[in-house]
């Protein structure tokens, strides 16, 4: 095993507990920042898979943007974040066997899958993903309406938030 393989399997270990701890956490303001933890543990391996500009993105984007929006939202909220009972219900044991036998068939899928041991072909010079991401992201035959609708969307669920947080008793 390659130090590269090591310190893989310790960074998805990391972002595996922190994500059981995101799901299991009775306070939201705890789950909330074990979800940026788990997701600087993405982060943290698309850098160790050479993917820098991913890993950047899910920093600036995820963690910087995302998560302190949902703790902003936490802490509007009134009531929420003091909340000490268990996310958890009658049925936890159910989703759990569900889950591992979900990942079980994922593992028998891909290890069965050729493609799986075969390694990857060498990447050209040559080549600028992060030029061909921005094209695709501007072409209007490619990607710019999905790339739109999400903004839309991200527009639409800061003022649903805004709307939740408000206070009824101003008025």
């Amino acid at each position: 095993m390659t130090v590269q393989q090591i310190i893989f399997i310790i960074l998805a270990a990391i972002t595996l507990g922190s994500a059981v701890m995101v799901v299991t956490s009775k306070n939201l303001i705890h789950a909330a920042l074990w979800l940026i933890v788990t997701l600087f543990g993405v982060a943290c391996l698309f850098g160790v898979l050479n993917a820098g500009f991913l890993a950047v993105a899910q920093v600036v984007i995820y963690i910087g943007a995302i998560s302190i929006l949902i703790i902003f939202a936490i802490m509007l909220t009134r009531g929420v974040g003091q909340s000490k009972t268990s996310q958890m219900n009658s049925n936890w044991a159910w989703g759990a066997l569900l889950a591992v036998a979900f990942f079980g068939g994922l593992v028998w899928l891909l290890s069965m899958w050729p493609g799986f041991t075969t390694p990857l072909p060498a990447i050209s010079r040559s080549l600028d993903p992060l030029r061909q991401l921005g094209q695709a992201l501007v072409s209007p035959n490619a990607y710019v309406i999905p790339f739109e609708v999400a903004s839309v969307l991200l527009l639409a669920a800061l003022i649903g938030a805004i709307i939740v947080a408000w206070d009824r008793r101003l008025k």
